[in-house]
């Protein structure tokens, strides 16, 4: 699933490609999303000028005036694709002239609704980029729960848009097991983690995000941090500071990966 990294690309692309531009034609091929389009309230956006695009968590977000907005959320495997005029749009194409949304599994929605009506967004943590999110924010956030540090990592409600690739690479960062209990974690190691969230983050929108098989930005090019990555998916393989080999255990249902040495 994309993360923060990944739906920041894709923001800047669109934002470049659609700011400005009015929306002149909706085509929906497949309305059964994860949760069905609403095809009259996607016709709506004919007509309508797309002011932003900006970015909460996961979500991308157009503004197109009078407080309405056009939520898409990427699901596992949707891709946002702004394509020349008069391009040939594909099967699995769903929405779209110029911006085609394309998804096979068809685990992601979009809608259109007031802002104020976003319940997708409401409640969600602070943005891990914009400077607010430092050891002592995030001691507030994680509070003297007892769950491990991964879990409040994955908590949308503590952090916004960190996924598992990216807790895997931050808690590598920050030198931190992703067992450890939240309430054991003594404050220079909660200053690593918040340090490390937004350094792992930064330098992931950098290189574009991560890509693996389904993952591309909306100019059709792929991220390049899976070149670097330390631990995510390199089970049995030498860690890269210390040459020990990476462990992986399953956690919550999802697949941790660390270093035994490096981290503690």
């Amino acid at each position: 699933m994309p993360e923060l990294p990944e739906v920041e690309t894709i923001r800047g692309g669109l934002e470049r490609g659609l700011r400005g531009a009015r929306v002149t034609e909706v085509l929906i091929r497949e309305p059964r999303l994860r949760r069905r389009v609403d095809q009259a309230a996607l016709r709506s956006l004919v007509g309508r000028r797309i002011a932003a695009i900006e970015r909460r968590a996961k979500y991308l977000l157009a503004d197109v005036g009078d407080e309405r907005v056009w939520l898409m959320h990427l699901g596992m495997s949707g891709r946002l694709l702004l394509l020349p005029r008069g391009a040939p749009v594909g099967e699995h194409e769903h929405v779209g002239k110029v911006l085609c949304y394309r998804d096979p599994r068809r685990f992601g929605w979009m809608r259109v609704a007031p802002r104020k009506e976003l319940d997708e967004i409401a409640g969600l943590g602070p943005e891990p980029l914009d400077g607010a999110l430092d050891g002592a924010a995030l001691r507030a956030r994680l509070g003297a729960t007892r769950r491990d540090v991964k879990a409040a990592l994955l908590d949308q409600r503590v952090i916004a848009g960190v996924g598992n690739i990216y807790a895997n690479e931050i808690l590598f960062r920050a030198g931190v097991r992703p067992t450890r209990r939240c309430h054991r974690l003594r404050p220079s190691e909660v200053e690593a983690i918040a340090r490390a969230v937004r350094a792992v983050l930064a330098e992931a929108v950098r290189r574009r995000g991560t890509s693996f098989s389904d993952y591309f930005d909306s100019d059709g090019i792929p991220g390049t941090f899976q070149r670097v990555l330390a631990v995510f998916d390199r089970a049995g393989a030498a860690c890269r500071r210390c040459a020990t080999p990476i462990k992986r255990r399953a956690q919550g249902g999802r697949s941790s990966f660390y270093c035994p040495q490096c981290q503690r």
